[in-house]
Parts: C-alpha cells; structure tokens; sequence
C-alpha cells in the first residue's frame, strides 16, 4: 500500500480499444452509394430540376453578416413582387420560408431580380395528359427541348474582384496612416466638449 494521502493506484491496462476503433474502409463504397442515389433522385424528379431555388441571405451576427449565402426560402414579399402564389411557388421548384421578412430593400431587390431571372428561364410543362398549353405553361416545343437542371439553380457568382493597380504619389509617401488614426480618434472624443466649449464661448460674447 501506498504511504500517506496519495492516490490509489489504479492504472488501466485493459482497454480493450480494438473493439472501441472507428474504421472508415467503407468510404468508398458509400461515396459511390451517394452517387447511385443521386442518380436515382435524378430520374424521379425528371424533367424538373433536382434542387429548388433559394434566396440569397446574409449570413447572421455582424461578425458575418458581410457575407452572403444561399437561404432557406423566399418570403411572401418577395412572392408577391414577381406575382406568385405560395402553392404556385412550391409546384415550380421555388423554395418558400413563411418566417424569414425583409430588412433591406437591397436584399429584397436582389432576390425580386432572382426570382425574374429564374421565372425567365422556367419552362412550364402542362399537367396531367393534357397535350394542349394552358396560360402560363410553355409550348411544345420548348417542353420537348427542356434539359433537366443538376446542382445548385442559379449559383452565386465567386469570382472575384479584380485588383487594381496605382502609383505611389508623394502624397501617399507622406501621408501617416496612424497618426491620422489618432487623430481622427481623439477629435471624436473631444468633439462633444469642444462644442460645449465654443457654446459657453459664444454665450459670454453675446
């Protein structure tokens, strides 16, 4: 036994892992599963596309909210700007989300700009065995020229920005980007009691 207030020896040496060890040999039959069931997603949905439209939102937090994505659905403003129903919206692939609203006209513009786009591009089959083109549906010839759209519908575009190149001027050599910053700084700081100042001033004049 040990001596004193130390602790008891109690050492694993029956783990057992091999029996707890995670393996990953099926990888690449599950990658060509995924694949297989891809393909069969494909020819249930065809003609249509296998994915749905989404919105374009910005991301959550201010740590984020620069960035855009791909949201969840449109909302009903968005819907009514371009004329749609909600049950039409779903029937022609548009994804819908009753709970998100607009907070920017921007992002709402953007959105009303995809939905027209992609409203453009929509080609409309006639339902049931009816052969003959209703309002709103596409004609023959184009149902027979329909390709069924694979991916992400109407992507965000990624690329980006070209850089642009100047001269390096005198101004810009002289210029001291940390003292204007301190100064900038301070002038904020000082700004409300230099007002007060000039007030009192101004008061003592008169």
């Amino acid at each position: 036994m040990v001596r004193h207030n130390n602790v008891i020896p109690n050492q694993h040496f029956h783990k057992d892992w091999q029996t707890r060890v995670k393996t990953w040999f099926d990888q690449p039959a599950k990658k060509k599963a995924r694949r297989l069931a891809r393909k069969a997603k494909a020819a249930a949905l065809a003609p249509r596309p296998t994915q749905l439209l989404r919105p374009v939102v910005h991301a959550p937090t201010q740590r984020y909210n620069h960035k855009t994505r791909l949201g969840r659905g449109f909302t009903m403003q968005e819907l009514k700007e371009v004329g749609l129903t909600k049950k039409y919206a779903k029937s022609v692939g548009i994804a819908v989300d009753h709970r998100r609203t607009n907070l920017s006209v921007e992002s709402l513009q953007a959105n009303v700009q995809r939905l027209k786009e992609y409203k453009s591009k929509l080609i409309v089959f006639p339902m049931g065995r009816v052969k003959k083109p209703k309002a709103g549906d596409s004609s023959t010839a184009e149902c027979r020229a329909a390709v069924q759209a694979t991916g992400t519908v109407l992507p965000l575009p990624t690329g980006k920005k070209a850089v642009e190149f100047v001269s390096v001027s005198e101004e810009l050599k002289n210029f001291r980007a940390h003292t204007a910053l301190r100064v900038a700084r301070n002038d904020q700081k000082l700004d409300g009691i230099r007002r007060g100042k000039a007030l009192k001033a101004g008061k003592g004049d008169a």
